[in-house]
């Protein structure tokens, strides 16, 4: 067995568990600690797949951003789990059934999955040993498929701007600061002075 074959099993095997283990755990901490080992793991086996650069983008973005995120969601909210896990018992049927149909979609495509002839060798850039793997995907994103990716970001945009204004809310009970007000007061009128006479109180 070369050290290819056993990194890629390692990983592989440990991708399965740590992401089992997501799922299973009691504790959402824990969960989420879980989910960073299958974000790093998923890493190395791109790393074996020669694509380095979706590998660290996958650290940075995931396990950097998205996976603390969650933590900090998950350890600031004061969130009764314990109440949410004995609701779990009424959706079980519902979510087992829903599993079962997934898990059958999947087998289904697997089981019918034909490959075109000739299908290997398109490809969206031919790939060499003087392209490298982060050129290349730029290469097919800035020059390719410049105005989809200009399009999925302008998507994303509206998506952005309606979550924002989805959950805006004037609440009138909440007292706001008026910046404007507050460079254009008059300190005569902000400040009084008080003259106490010894012996006398406020």
């Amino acid at each position: 067995m070369t050290v290819f074959v056993f990194a890629f099993y390692l990983f592989a095997v440990v991708a399965a568990v740590a992401g089992l283990m997501v799922v299973l755990s009691k504790n959402p901490v824990h969960s989420v600690l879980w989910l960073i080992l299958t974000f790093l793991t998923a890493a190395g086996l791109f790393v074996l797949m020669g694509a380095e650069f979706v590998a660290m983008l996958l650290i940075i973005v995931y396990v950097g951003a998205v996976a603390v995120l969650f933590l900090f969601v998950v350890m600031m909210l004061d969130v009764d789990f314990a109440a949410l896990r004995g609701q779990m018992a009424r959706y079980a049927p519902i979510g087992g059934l829903i599993a079962v149909v997934m898990l059958a979609e999947l087998a289904t495509g697997f089981m019918a999955w034909q490959s075109a002839e000739g299908a290997a060798a398109l490809h969206a850039l031919p790939m060499s040993a003087e392209v490298e793997n982060s050129r290349a995907l730029g290469l097919i994103l800035y020059d390719k498929y410049l105005y989809l990716f200009q399009g999925a970001g302008l998507v994303l945009l509206v998506a952005m701007i309606g979550a924002i204004l989805l959950t805006l809310r004037h609440r009138t009970d909440v007292k706001r600061q008026n910046v404007i007000a507050q460079m254009h007061r008059d300190p005569a009128k902000a400040l009084e002075m008080i003259d106490v006479k010894p012996g006398q109180g406020l």
